[in-house]
């Protein structure tokens, strides 16, 4: 059930669910709301702020948006591939998209409540009705699917502005004022009622945990939906289209690959870096913050997501032969399993039921865990691949989709 391999796009899959990692530790380790504000951590250091910096610039939107670009491009190859056999690849496609459902939801009430496996599960089913389309009409429909993305955002950041300034005019209720002044406080007070029962919950045991998962259910689950579900789309559609342009198959000549890299983080990064400063001399005050983090830094996420694939598959064609590419592509064939077991340690590492770490590491910290996690990613994947012809979780996903367990070692 999985496409025939491409190394150029096992080396992007390998450094997506790398870099992944290093945004997504801040989800594992710190409130839920310290992922877009630094300050609900409760630490300010430089340290801490220069973690968020990089994240905010180089990593956030980018690795998602570099993971969709490649399921995009899968499904397409999976369609093609299936088609040629003489099947359906569409229902195909489909039975693959229903068990990744599956699996994001058991990943999501029995581990992290970040899953994306559901998210990409749902919008590849709309993505599907754009595979016959050619490369052109793709990037046109990819770039709707971030404008209305744009528009969603910018019109609940708006919504904020308005509530604030209604709060604030001489004839608003109590009641109004007062559920401002606790929205805002939740979104940027380590203090606030709502932080402090979330560190009491994820401090606890896993039954509690997970009865609060259950109670947020579907709702909190929705809004990130419509916080994500265009700007995957578009991502999604933008990977086949770049699949269909050979971009991500490596069949670029490397200038090619190292001039679109430099136009697009030199289109990306200032504006973003612009970005950054606001936020920091606003004191991060929640609607900057979440302004920048939800929608402003959007438009420049896309070159950016665009500028990161380039210069990966720039720097693996200048260095083919090395050990690291290597492991990079045995850590992209393995990128579910690693998905899934970054979240495993981690939560074991700071959730109740396991070490307890929670909000108790400051954010300059976090780097360690993430270098221990690309370590352990790197070590394992290679020699596991070279005797196994998937990962355990691509395993479990295969039979799952075929009814029947698959033969998993390679043949000798």
């Amino acid at each position: 059930m999985t496409s025939p391999r491409i190394p150029a796009m096992d080396v992007l899959r390998g450094c997506a669910v790398l870099g992944i990692l290093w945004m997504n530790i801040s989800a594992f380790a710190l409130p839920q709301n310290a992922y877009f504000n630094p300050a609900v951590s409760g630490w300010t250091g430089a340290g801490d702020i220069a973690f968020w910096a990089v994240s905010l610039l180089l990593i956030d939107g980018k690795m998602r948006g570099l993971f969709a670009l490649l399921f995009g491009a899968s499904m397409l190859l999976l369609v093609d591939r299936e088609e040629m056999a003489g099947r359906d690849g569409r229902r195909t496609q489909m039975v693959r998209l229903l068990w990744l459902s599956m699996l994001g939801c058991a990943h999501f009430f029995l581990l992290w409540w970040g899953d994306i496996l559901r998210v990409y599960a749902l919008v590849g089913l709309f993505a599907m009705l754009f595979v016959q389309l050619d490369p052109l009409d793709l990037v046109k429909r990819a770039f709707l699917c971030f404008l209305l993305q744009f528009l969603l955002v910018a019109a609940f950041i708006g919504s904020l502005y308005l509530w604030g300034h209604g709060a604030a005019a001489p004839g608003a209720g109590a009641a109004m004022r007062d559920g401002f002044a606790s929205f805002m406080s939740a979104l940027s007070d380590p203090a606030s009622p709502g932080t402090l029962a979330e560190i009491a919950t994820y401090r606890s045991g896993f039954g509690t945990i997970l009865a609060m998962k259950i109670a947020a259910f579907p709702g909190d689950w929705i809004w990130g939906f419509l916080f994500t579900a265009f700007e995957t789309l578009g991502f999604m559609l933008l990977g086949m289209a770049m699949l269909k342009g050979g971009f991500l198959t490596g069949g670029w000549d490397a200038e090619q690959y190292r001039r679109t890299a430099r136009h697009c983080f030199l289109i990306g990064l200032p504006p973003m870096a612009a970005l950054a400063l606001w936020v920091w001399w606003s004191g991060f005050a929640p609607l900057p913050t979440y302004g920048v983090a939800l929608a402003w830094s959007l438009p420049f996420r896309i070159p950016l997501t665009v500028g990161w694939a380039a210069l990966i598959l720039w720097l693996a064609a200048r260095h083919r032969d090395s050990a690291l590419v290597a492991r990079l592509a045995a850590t992209g064939r393995m990128t579910l399993s690693n998905y899934l077991g970054t979240s495993l340690i981690m939560t074991a590492l700071f959730y109740g039921w396991g070490l307890g770490l929670f909000a108790y590491v400051r954010p300059a910290l976090l780097p360690l865990f993430v270098l221990g996690g690309w370590a352990a990613m790197l070590a394992w994947s290679q020699p596991y691949a070279a005797r196994f012809a998937m990962g355990p979780a691509e395993w479990i996903w295969r039979s799952l989709c075929h009814g029947r367990p698959q033969k998993i070692r390679k043949s000798s």
